[in-house]
């Protein structure tokens, strides 16, 4: 029988998951097959535990019951990206990220999906601690992600990380709500001495999107018994514009227009403004196996990203009311004398002497913006949060031998939101042009206690019992916008109100939801032979909003020779709604048939959306298969991974409803106010079911090859999602963008090569088809070929100390699928955003790093 005593117990209790699920695994860009005996002695070959999937004692590589990407700090920071998302998508092919122009908050923080599901299925963590989900919620977020509330990684820098863990599996039965797809732990540096300082500058190759980072990371030792690990970053990036000129205003400037801009809609990144992040990592030996730890961060950006033209002759509520034959004009004194100006089939000269021809007492908006114009809209990101706990073994008495991990952590997301260069049409010619619309404000508190004990059970190891209790509170906050942000002024019988574009939550939307839950868990693994581990988990939480849920995993890996083992596990899970998803409101700009319109986003158990058949949020309900097989011999490391997650009852924005003046008699019969401006509205709702299915193939090799150290990654994944049930709620369109806006291929081929003092890699991406949306409007969609893209990057140490980096993400300048020209003259862009690989185009960087 083997036991435990060599582990270190801190080491041991740190093991944050499922007794079932202790892996290890490989990610494309960074993984390392082991050497043989002879090679070790020159060469060590990277050999890294994951903290998720186990309570037990760190294994070995290939022992895994369940699949997990473990990606290195440092590979990391080789990818050229700046973004944690993009650094991520380019190691694990089975998550995706869009790059979300025109989102509203979906800009600001964009969501990933996970083996196909939204943001909001994969449960995030930081050093094995459950993060807080991000303050905003994604309204406009390519048909997967619509109304998902999932946590912000961006606020994660590269240079913080010791590795990261993606385990793809459901989870939900080892750390509760949100782990349906799986989970992504990011664990931070933990070094007491050392650091690097690294300098990249780089820009599209379309001349756009310059971007500066300064990062920095440094170790520090906390007296004789501790570590103190810091990480700072600041980045700033200039946006990027892949647009055309729209057909409209430039039929508008033909007819003599000056004032109208060359490019009145810009699609693109968001400017990135004094993105700063402070993370910081520190822990201490208390002696006696005892062990105190503190974590958390800080961090905060500005965005500001574009939005839809504002057509100077036909924009509803602001230029005209009927759709451009005359311009809406208002009595600002009620002098009387003002009547609409006709203006179909007028030149720009005419129109212009036709409103220069109104009494001094009417006004229309042409006289202010005679070019019309474009909001920009965007925000003040901030994050914070602290986790501070304590671990060890029970010395003495009745727990003698049980590891703990008491542990308490505060999120909290902030999101305020801004709105420039637009007007609250009803207050006339005394708008102000920039508002703040109010802000987003997600705060949680979690406490956990956790337990392990090792069980001497005449097994080929002890037996890992583990328990332990949870309590969360989650609340969320709306805060009015300024008053002229929503304000109903004296025009708002011809004119809109509200900023233009995002008007600000008002008083009555303002206040803070609540609510808390509790969780109770056991897992138990056992080695019976060493070739057979089985383990399985159990875990109860109950909510105060809808009650209780009852989940349970069992996994199991054979080992069918030395090089060949078996995997699979089978777990039922859970995502509850988030406080934030079942009182959100909101109002965004859509595209329905060919139209901008104003659309508002309520509550499901208001009673508009009561009346279109919404009714309150229940939680998803998932399960999960899976069936792996895994070989590792010499120097070659391959992973075969089916899976196939059903989820019912799944949460997502209802299609749009018009809100009829029956509709709003029978509401204001009834007491409802604010009504009078609704003319369309959606909800969140349970309304569909899905099953996705999918392969995941992982295969590294590495040799000595050219007078250096060869590695070569390969991944792939296959991912395929069937809406099985839905009704008129979601709608057909919704369906689509389910079941076809991700690529079911995706594929990367890395080879990475090391000399003395030069190390380089280059990395092939493929993306399957997809469906191109443009717009969020089904009018505006086909089918998108696939595309491969190459990235590489060259390094040179110059000694121990510096080095230099120059490198290109899609290395040849593929461009995305480009729009047909009649799509591309409605609004003006080149592509396709739902892009798998963006659609910015080649990017190049050099970088510069300083390791002491």
């Amino acid at each position: 029988m083997k036991n435990h005593n060599n582990y270190h117990p801190v080491a041991r209790a740190v093991k944050f998951g499922l007794a079932a699920s202790l892996s290890f695994g490989i990610s494309t860009s960074v993984a390392m097959a082991q050497e043989d005996a002879d090679t070790a002695k020159k060469e060590q070959s990277v050999e890294k535990i994951a903290v998720v999937g186990s309570r037990s004692a760190p294994r070995s590589i290939g022992d895994s019951p369940v699949p997990i990407d473990i990606i290195g700090g440092d590979e990391l920071m080789k990818s050229g990206n700046s973004d944690m998302l993009n650094m991520l998508t380019s190691s694990v092919p089975s998550l995706n990220v869009h790059a979300n122009p025109i989102s509203d908050a979906a800009s600001l923080i964009r969501p990933i999906n996970l083996r196909g599901l939204s943001s909001d299925s994969t449960l995030i963590l930081l050093n094995g601690k459950r993060r807080h989900k991000a303050s905003v919620i994604t309204f406009l977020g390519g048909g997967i992600n619509d109304g998902a509330q999932g946590s912000d990684i961006s606020v994660i820098p590269g240079i913080a990380m010791k590795q990261v863990e993606v385990l793809r599996d459901g989870a939900a039965a080892q750390y509760g709500s949100d782990a349906i797809a799986g989970v992504i732990n990011f664990v931070l540096k933990d070094a007491d001495q050392g650091g690097s300082l690294e300098v990249k500058r780089g820009e599209y190759y379309a001349g756009d999107g310059t971007s500066t980072e300064i990062a920095a990371n440094i170790g520090m030792p906390l007296t004789d018994n501790g570590f103190v690990n810091i990480s700072a970053q600041l980045k700033n990036a200039d946006p990027t514009s892949r647009s055309v000129q729209r057909a409209d205003a430039q039929a508008i400037a033909d007819d003599g227009n000056p004032f109208i801009a060359p490019v009145t809609q810009v699609w693109g990144s968001p400017k990135i403004k004094d993105d700063i992040t402070l993370f910081a990592n520190a822990g201490l030996e208390l002696g006696n196996g005892r062990e105190a730890y503190l974590f958390g961060n800080y961090s905060e950006r500005d965005v500001t990203g574009g939005f839809y033209y504002r057509n100077p002759h036909t924009r509803g509520g602001v230029f005209s009311n009927d759709g451009g034959e005359t311009l809406e004009v208002v009595d600002t004194t009620g002098a009387g004398g003002c009547t609409n100006v006709p203006i179909g089939g007028l030149n720009h000269q005419q129109i212009t002497t036709a409103v220069g021809a109104l009494p001094a007492n009417c006004f229309t908006f042409f006289s202010m913006f005679p070019g019309g114009f474009t909001p920009n809209f965007g925000g003040n990101i901030t994050d914070t949060s602290l986790t501070a706990g304590t671990k060890g073994e029970f010395k003495s008495g009745w727990l003698e031998g049980i590891l703990y991990d008491f542990s308490g952590s505060v999120g909290r997301s902030e999101s305020t939101f801004n709105i420039i260069n637009t007007v609250n049409a009803s207050l006339g010619p005394n708008t102000p042009t920039e508002f703040e619309a109010g802000k987003y404000i997600q705060l949680e508190k979690t406490f956990a206690a956790d337990f392990v004990k090792y069980v001497a059970a005449g097994l080929y190891e002890d037996v890992t019992v583990a328990g332990g209790l949870q309590w969360t509170e989650e609340s969320f906050e709306i805060v009015a916008g300024e008053v002229a942000s929503w304000e109903i002024g004296p025009y708002v019988s011809q004119l809109t109100n509200g900023s233009n574009g995002f008007p600000g939550f008002q008083p009555d939307d303002a206040g803070t939801n609540t609510r808390r839950n509790y969780a109770a868990y056991v897992d138990v693994e056992a080695e019976f032979t060493e070739n057979f581990l089985m383990a399985a988990a159990l875990r109860f939480e109950d909510y105060e909003s809808f009650g209780s849920t009852t989940n349970y995993k069992i996994t199991a890996q054979y080992s069918l020779s030395e090089d060949w083992a078996m995997r699979g596990s089978h777990s039922t899970g859970f995502r509850a709604p988030t406080v934030g998803q079942a009182n959100v409101r909101n109002v965004r700009t859509a595209l329905i048939g060919g139209e901008l319109v104003d659309i508002a986003l309520l509550p499901a158990t208001s009673p508009v959306s009561l009346l279109k058949g919404g009714k309150e949020l229940t939680p998803e309900e998932s399960k999960s298969f899976a069936v792996g097989l895994v070989y590792n011999g010499d120097n070659f490391f391959f992973t075969a991974d089916v899976f196939r997650i059903e989820v019912d009852d799944r949460i997502g924005q209802s299609a749009e409803f018009d809100v009829t003046q029956a509709d709003r008699d029978a509401l204001r019969a009834a007491g409802v106010r604010g009504v009078e401006s609704l003319s369309q509205i959606t909800f969140l709702t349970n309304d569909f079911d899905t099953v996705t299915r999918g392969l995941d193939l992982v295969a590294n090799y590495s040799a000595s090859l050219l007078n250096g150290r060869s590695t070569f990654s390969l991944a792939y994944n296959w991912t395929d999602t069937t809406v099985t049930n839905y009704t008129a709620v979601t709608g057909d369109f919704k369906v689509s963008r389910l079941e076809k806006d991700l690529p079911d291929h995706r594929a990367t081929l890395t080879w990475k090569q090391d000399w003395d003092s030069i190390d380089m890699f280059v990395r092939a991406n493929y993306y399957g088809s997809y469906q191109g949306v443009h717009a969020d409007d089904p009018d505006l969609t086909q089918m998108a070929s696939s595309k491969v893209t190459f990235d590489a990057e060259v390094s040179y140490h110059i000694n121990d100390s510096f080095s230099v980096a120059l490198g290109a993400q899609n290395l040849f300048d593929t461009k995305p699928e480009r729009l047909p020209q009649w799509m591309s003259d409605i609004l003006g862009a080149k592509y396709f955003e739902t892009s798998p690989m963006g659609i910015n185009g080649g990017y190049y960087y050099l970088k510069g790093i300083y390791r002491f």
